[in-house]
């Protein structure tokens, strides 16, 4: 499951990306074979926590299980 990281919030994608011009057509960031294709990433996974991006608009973007 994708979700947007913020200081004191977690939200789903759909709450964010609605307004992207970058998501899909569905309005959910471009997510393909574990990297987000609309941002870079910011750190690398490891046991402990998952690996995090910063999408386009600035926000970070993590996948839980």
């Amino acid at each position: 499951m994708l979700v947007i990281l913020m200081d004191n919030q977690i939200l789903t994608p759909t709450q964010v990306c609605q307004s992207c011009l970058l998501a899909d057509k569905s309005g959910q960031p471009r997510w393909r074979r574990g990297q987000l294709c609309c941002g870079q990433v910011v750190n690398k996974a490891t046991e402990q926590h998952s690996q995090q991006f910063e999408c386009m608009m600035g926000f970070r973007v993590a996948q839980i299980e």
